[in-house]
């Protein structure tokens, strides 16, 4: 018990004098997890759509080319950042950069390089998210687009898209929580976001536990809002979860309703328009040709 009211008193010395240096650090993870989510997702979905061209046999040579170099490249791509850690990403964009250009490109900004490495790595995620997406909606939708004349482009982004994203929402989510966390390795640039603040107070004062319980319960917290709030926005997106069935419809005509002129019907107009009068004109002309039709024959 006493150890634990000493953790409290430590946790409640270090918010008293550093509480603005945790907010800052907290508020850079997050606008950097939010940027490059946001950021990777469009790249998960033009790799996804570009990664979905379809081509024949019948197909111009330089076209199936072109569409296999770049099916490779974005595996390449896939491969290589999903098969690495993000802390070496950062190492090898950040510093290798400028050594193999010898400074001719090197980052001026620690903001950019880091949206750029965590950017990159969520694409590779969201590439294959956004790619099962698209293999889960019905076939016979994309037949039916190209049946009324819609190209790839335009079955992508009006059919098959706005239905894979509702697939695809909480991987989505799931990413943005793993940038939250993950951003904790942009360290290695100096980026200051919330870990790398915990290390700094560390190096001061050496209350080590305190401030990673600091750490533990502001990352916690972040994750689960974060959480609640990707579930609201996946029912919204779901809609209601029960319909009322319509039964009739009064702007339609519904099929039987138009009977014989003897039995005028409240849906029948020409009941309505000529009264009993256009009724017997109509009965006669019906007669008539009836008549008219025996003696022909």
């Amino acid at each position: 018990m006493d150890s634990f009211s000493s953790l409290i008193n430590d946790i409640g010395r270090l918010l008293d004098v550093y509480w603005k240096t945790y907010l800052s650090g907290m508020g850079n993870t997050l606008v950097l997890a939010i940027v490059a989510t946001l950021i990777g997702c469009v790249i998960g979905l033009v790799c996804g759509i570009l990664n979905t061209i379809p081509y024949t046999k019948s197909d111009s040579p330089v076209k199936r080319f072109f569409l296999k170099l770049i099916r490779a490249i974005i595996r390449i791509y896939v491969e290589v950042f999903r098969g690495t850690p993000m802390v070496l990403q950062a190492v090898f964009i950040y510093y290798g950069v400028p050594y193999v250009t010898n400074n001719a490109m090197r980052f001026d900004s620690v903001w950019v390089a880091a949206i750029l490495i965590v950017s990159i790595n969520t694409g590779a995620y969201m590439a294959e998210s956004v790619r099962g997406g698209i293999i889960s909606i019905d076939p016979g939708q994309t037949e039916g687009a190209k049946a009324i004349g819609m190209n790839h482009f335009q079955t992508m982004t009006s059919v098959i898209l706005p239905q894979a994203i509702r697939n695809i929402m909480p991987q989505i989510g799931n990413n943005f929580i793993i940038n939250v966390k993950d951003t904790s390795v942009m360290f290695i640039i100096t980026f200051t976001e919330f870990f790398a603040v915990h290390r700094n107070i560390v190096g001061l004062n050496y209350m080590y536990f305190p401030s990673a319980t600091i750490e533990m319960i502001g990352y916690l917290c972040v994750t689960l809002t974060a959480s609640l709030l990707l579930r609201a926005v996946e029912k919204r997106m779901d809609g209601k979860s029960s319909y009322e069935l319509v039964q009739t419809d009064d702007l339609t005509m519904t099929a039987g309703t138009y009977s014989h002129p003897d039995r005028g019907t409240p849906f029948d107009e020409r009941s309505a328009e000529f009264g009993e009068e256009g009724r017997k004109r109509i009965r006669d002309g019906l007669k008539n040709s009836n008549g008219s039709s025996r003696e022909g024959r």
